[in-house]
Formats: C-alpha cells, structure tokens, sequence
C-alpha cells in the first residue's frame, strides 16, 4: 500500500533538486523558520494530480470512501466550505427553490447567493433551559416540501456546532420519497460511525452528498476535509466540475498527506484509538454531571465528544454588586487562569471540543478548572437566585426557558425570531437604494447585508429580510453582552433599503 506522505519523505531524502515550484524548494534555511517545507511539492511526476487523478491520490480517495462508507469520496483542500459551495452549486440550477436549515453555516448562504436560489428555511427549536438549537424535525421538512414540491434540495446541519444530531435516516426517506436531494452538512461529526456511542455516518443513513471537516474533531491539519457522493440522484459530474472551480489548482501536498495520514489512522486503529476515548469521555462526563452551579448540557440527542457547560442562572459579587456569570466570564477564566482554551463562548455557555487526540491530562485539567469555579460559585455569594439553582430543591435550574435576561441564544433562534423574506438574496445585491443604520434600529427594515457571530456563523438576518423586532433585540443582547456582530461592512451598522 503506497502512502502519500511515506511517498514525500522518500522524495525529500531522495536527492532530487527540484527545478519547479514552489519556491522555497524544499530549502527551510532560507527562511529559518521550522514549516514543512521538505514535503511541500507540486504536481510533479509520480505524485499524481488531484484534479485529474489516476494514481497515488485516485486511490488514496477510494481508500477514504471505503472507510467512509461513501460510493465516492474527494479530498478537500479548501475546507468543508469548498465541498458545501460545490454540494449545493452543482445540485441545483439558477433561480431554483432549496430548503435549508436556518442554522446552515454561512458558506450555505453564499451558494444561495451564487446560483440565485429561492431559499425556504427550517427553523429549528430552542432546546429546554439550554439556549441550544434542537435538532431538525422530519415532520418539518415534511410539511415544507408538501408545501413547496418544486424545491430541488435540502441542506441540513448535523451534528451542530454545539453537538445536537439530527434524525439523517428519516430526513433523507422523507426528501426521497418527494424527489429531493439531501445535503448533510456533518462536518463536525467526521468522527461518527467509528464507535457505537456516536451515531452512524450521514452515509450509512442515506445522505446523497455528505460533507466532513477532518481538521475538526480528528487528527488532521486545520483546512482538510471531505466530500462523499452516494445515490443517482446527484449530478456527480457538475459536483466534480465545481470542486475543480472552487479548490485550488496547486492544491497543497501537505494537506493532502494529512488527510491521507487521518484516513490511515482511522483505517488501521479506529477500533483501539476510539475504544479509549469514548472510555475517557463517558468518565469526564459522569464527573462532570456532579456541577452545582455550572451544568454540563446534555440533550436528547447530542455528540458526547462536545462538552457544553452552561452558567445560566449563575451570578457572582464584584466588589458589592452582584452581577451575572456569563458564557464570556466562563471561558475569560477558563483561558486566562487555568490556560484552558475553549472552542467557543455563547452568552449563557461555552463549548469544548475533544477529539481522539485528547490526553488524559488535557481532560482532567478542564474537570478540575470547572470543578473550582463551581466551587467558587458556591462559596463566594451565597444568594437567593444561585441557591435557587441546586439540583435536587424546590427551585432547581429550570427545565423551560431561562430568565429573560439570560435569552441570548446561538446565532439562529428557535421558535426563530423568523424574519420575513422579502427579496432573494440574489435580488437584494441588485438594490442601490440603501443607507447604513445602527444595528439596535433594524427592526421592521429591509436589510443588505447578513449580520452573524462568529463562530459558528449561523445568519441573525440574511440580504432582503425584513428583520422581525425579536432579532434586531438579539443583535442588540449581543452587542451589550460585548459579542462582535460579523459579516456587516460598518462595525455597529447594516446596510438597509432605505424606506424598506
């Protein structure tokens, strides 16, 4: 069996003086700095062309499809991006209707955009007590397709960014069963069907197009990622014609040797690798669940390799004030005290992510990092609301919806503060008449731009949306809790139609 990166090594001490690209040539000294320029090649003789391969990288691909389940699979060089843009571009035509969860990542969007599609968006629900998007409901999908059966493709996201899974197998009978192509979006969950504490891949479920982004939860270089086709219902020619457009033409061997090297790994340890870790996350997990203030978030269906520890209901003295804890304070501390790094803050939680990779030590530190800081919480105030917060009394933590002001959810609500769709976004870029107004003003306006937080870059509002009062109070919660806005030219500002 012939390995890319077993490959560049040999080239590297071969002797070989490379009178191509790129331009380093293979030479670290001019530089000085310790990058892997001795296995950074082009296409030259013998290594294959992922564009047109017939060799070392066309089989190295069959290998990824067969460990994936999948009829056929693509390297990504440009990250799950590439291979969503290329997903939805390539399974739909211009002007056509997509359904597409509200919590699609941004990349999503933009293939809207690209092929001027008719959007119809699933919306998810807020998860009890959580501020989480819950999973998508086949029922839902169900009932919009009846509703729109001109509607070409799905698109979904699952696991989330914060590890709710959705029922794949269900989803993908019901979009069958009315013609459609269904899209997964599961580039968080590129670890799933390697053990049976995580569900089976969107491949063995019945997704046409699947997406993985290696980089993210397994041992693989950051921008490395996957593209599965499956079924007849897709057009796997166009979807192979934009991955040429949309990836790079010196698409970079070294991310390619790390995909391959991840593939590999999971070729030949997964049984041992995942065995230990799933031992080790169901033991941090039980650890966890003893929190009095903080709460490890576990909902019906969820990734147990995310840990999501919420501090809703949590508050803390400064000096003679008492303040809320909120997500932001939690993972402030997490980082500056215990040099604990988290993925990501939302306003009432914070996200870790694990990954094989994970060590024994690395996880102990996080237990014990929250263990003291439920223990501060415990011992620095003792007041009404965080007592009313114990597990086991009278007013333990709630099971509905926090108090209002800890309602600042993810970037796309539940019971969604829906936004009326008043243009395409393809028709809105058209639109010169606008005029840029503050952010807290945009309630019944037409806006231009897409204004989100990041990450995990789920869209608050989309170009042509007529945001509804109960978003524009979300981007106001977020700018007071001290969240950054993106995707807005003007920081503090979105472009809207002016008298729209």
């Amino acid at each position: 069996m012939e390995y890319l990166y077993k490959k560049l090594k040999d080239y590297a001490s071969s002797g070989y003086y490379g009178f191509h690209m790129p331009g380093h040539k293979r030479n670290g000294g001019v530089t000085g700095a310790d990058l892997p320029y001795e296995i950074d090649i082009t296409e030259i003789e013998g290594f294959d062309d992922l564009h047109h391969a017939d060799g070392l990288l066309k089989q190295a691909q069959l290998r990824a499809a067969s460990v994936y389940h999948a009829q056929e699979t693509h390297y990504l060089i440009n990250g799950s991006t590439a291979g969503i843009l290329s997903a939805v571009l390539g399974c739909t035509r211009k002007g056509e209707k997509i359904l597409m969860a509200r919590n699609c990542h941004k990349s999503v969007y933009n293939a809207v955009l690209l092929n001027e599609l008719e959007p119809v968006y699933l919306y998810t629900e807020i998860l009890a007590g959580t501020a989480l998007n819950g999973q998508i409901p086949p029922e839902e999908v169900k009932r919009l397709m009846d509703e729109n059966p001109d509607i070409k493709a799905v698109v979904i996201t699952s696991p989330t960014y914060d590890g709710v899974v959705s029922d794949i197998r269900s989803i993908a009978d019901i979009v069958h069963r009315r013609g459609g192509i269904l899209i997964l979006d599961e580039a968080h969950g590129a670890h799933f069907g390697f053990h049976p504490a995580f569900p089976e891949n969107g491949n063995v479920l019945g997704a046409d197009v699947v997406i993985h982004s290696l980089h993210k939860t397994l041992p693989s270089l950051t921008q490395t990622a996957l593209l599965h086709m499956n079924g007849q219902a897709v057009d796997r020619k166009r979807v192979r014609r934009y991955l040429h457009m949309l990836q790079s033409s010196s698409p970079s061997y070294v991310l390619m040797a790390g995909i391959d090297e991840c593939v590999r790994l999971l070729e030949e340890r997964a049984e041992d690798m995942f065995g230990s870790y799933v031992q080790l996350l169901r033991q941090i997990r039980e650890r966890l669940r003893a929190l009095r203030y903080l709460k490890l978030v576990e909902t019906e269906h969820y990734d147990i390799s995310k840990f999501v520890v919420s501090a809703a209901g949590c508050v803390i003295r400064e000096k003679e004030e008492i303040k809320r804890f909120t997500g932001k304070d939690l993972y402030r501390v997490l980082k500056e005290k215990y040099l604990l790094q988290m993925e990501m803050a939302a306003a009432s939680y914070v996200v870790a992510m694990t990954s094989p990779a994970d060590t024994e030590e690395g996880l102990e530190c996080l237990v014990s990092a929250l263990t003291e800081i439920d223990g501060k919480l415990a011992k620095n105030i003792k007041s009404e609301r965080n007592d009313a917060y114990l597990p086991g009394r009278a007013g333990q933590r709630p099971t509905a919806a926090a108090p209002e002001d800890e309602q600042i959810c993810t970037a796309a609500q539940a019971e969604a503060p829906e936004n009326e769709q008043i243009y395409t976004p393809a028709q809105a870029e058209a639109l010169e008449n606008a005029e840029y107004i503050p952010l807290s003003e945009c309630a019944g306006r037409v806006v231009l731009e897409y204004a989100y937080i990041y990450p995990p870059g789920i869209p608050l509002t989309v170009p042509g949306e007529k945001v509804s009062a109960e978003t524009a109070e979300q981007l106001k919660k977020y700018e007071a809790a001290g969240f950054r806005v993106e995707g807005t030219e003007l920081r503090g500002k979105v472009k809207a139609l002016v008298n729209g």
